[in-house]
C-alpha cells in the first residue's frame, strides 16, 4: 500500500534508503508501495496516516514527495482518518470524498523538502550526524583526504547537484526542522552559519518562497 503521512501539528523526519524526506505541520508526505521507510517523531506530533491501493489508484505519484496540504485536502483527509475501518469507500458519498482526495493529491504544490545522500562510501560519513552543517567544500576535502574535485563529481553524479548545492538543501531541512521544534529564528540562523537573521530570511524566502514565519504558520 502506498502511504500519506500528514503532519497537523510538529515536524516528522523520514529516512529511507539514500533519502532523508522532512515533513513539517501542513504538509503531507506521500510515500509509494514498497519504500522502506522510517519516521522519527522527536516532539508532540498529532498526524494522520493513510493507505491506498494502487491497484485501484494507479493515478498516485510514483516516487516520494512532499506536498502542500491546502484547506480543502485538509478536511477531506480527516473525514478519511476517521472514517470507521468498514467504511464502503465505494457507496457514492465517501467514494465522492476519496475521489477529491485522489485529485488533491496529484495537483497539490510539491515542497523542497527532499535530500538525496550519495552512495558512495568516501562521503557516507555526511550521513552520520545529521544535526551539524556539512563543512565546507574545501574543510570537508581535507577531512575525507579526497580533492574538491572528486567530491564534486561525486555529488553532481549521485545526488544531480553540486556540493555546495547539496549544503544549502540541506541547511533548508534543517532550517524547517528547528525552526518547527523551537521556532527561534535568531538561534537557527546562527547555527547554520547565516551572517545575520537578514541574511537567512533572503535565503529561505529563495528556496520557498516564504519567510520563515509565513511558511510555518
Amino acid at each position: 500500500m502506498g502511504q500519506l503521512l500528514f503532519a497537523k501539528k510538529g515536524c516528522i523526519r523520514i529516512s529511507l534508503d539514500g533519502l532523508l524526506c522532512l515533513l513539517p505541520s501542513s504538509r503531507a508526505a506521500w510515500i509509494p508501495p514498497g519504500v522502506k521507510h522510517r519516521a522519527e517523531m522527536r516532539q508532540v506530533v498529532d498526524y494522520r496516516s493513510l493507505y491506498f491501493d494502487l491497484g485501484q489508484f494507479p493515478v498516485l505519484p510514483g516516487k516520494v514527495q512532499v506536498i502542500e496540504v491546502n484547506p480543502l485536502l485538509r478536511a477531506v483527509l480527516e473525514r478519511l482518518a476517521m472514517a470507521d475501518f468498514d467504511t464502503d469507500w465505494q457507496q457514492a458519498r465517501h467514494a465522492n470524498l476519496l475521489s477529491v482526495c485522489i485529485e488533491e493529491i496529484n495537483q497539490a504544490k510539491q515542497e523542497p523538502l527532499l535530500l538525496v545522500f550519495p552512495l558512495d562510501r568516501r562521503v557516507s560519513c555526511l550521513q552520520e550526524n545529521l544535526e551539524q552543517l556539512p563543512l565546507a567544500l574545501h574543510l570537508f576535502a581535507q577531512q575525507i583526504a579526497a580533492s574538491e574535485k572528486t567530491i564534486s563529481r561525486i555529488f553532481q553524479r549521485e545526488t544531480g547537484m553540486s556540493y555546495q548545492e547539496w549544503r544549502q538543501q540541506w541547511r533548508l531541512l534543517r532550517a524547517v526542522e528547528m525552526l518547527a521544534e523551537n521556532g527561534k529564528l535568531s538561534e537557527t540562523a546562527s547555527a547554520l552559519g547565516f551572517a545575520s537573521d537578514s541574511a537567512f530570511i533572503a535565503f529561505f524566502k529563495s528556496r520557498t518562497g516564504k519567510t520563515p514565519r509565513v511558511y510555518l504558520s
